[in-house]
């Protein structure tokens, strides 16, 4: 099945938001987590591949990590005495190639 834009999207918004033990049994993403979070949405995708989420985010330019979760090439999250920050690197995409 072939995704576009809105199909893409969708899946770029389920990684996004942090999941929860509650509503999704994890406290971190997975291939077959996401996969099946975005099957039993209500406007989610219902026949969506492991394949297919990880060409998806793969391209939007994320990284699977040692952590075992998924986050942007060039953002990481870091703990301060104010509180978690996002750190950004302004040459990641540069570092890419």
């Amino acid at each position: 099945m072939q995704y576009g834009v809105v199909e893409r999207e969708r899946i770029l918004r389920e990684v996004r938001r942090r999941p929860t033990c509650e509503a999704d049994g994890t406290v971190s993403w997975s291939l077959s987590t996401l996969q099946r979070t975005l099957r039993q949405a209500e406007d989610g995708l219902p026949q969506v591949s492991e394949y297919t989420i990880r060409k998806v985010l793969l391209e939007a330019g994320y990284d699977w990590q040692h952590s075992r979760s998924w986050c942007q090439t060039g953002h990481a999250e870091r703990q301060r005495k104010a509180g978690r920050v996002v750190v950004t690197d302004p040459d990641a995409e540069a570092k890419k190639s």
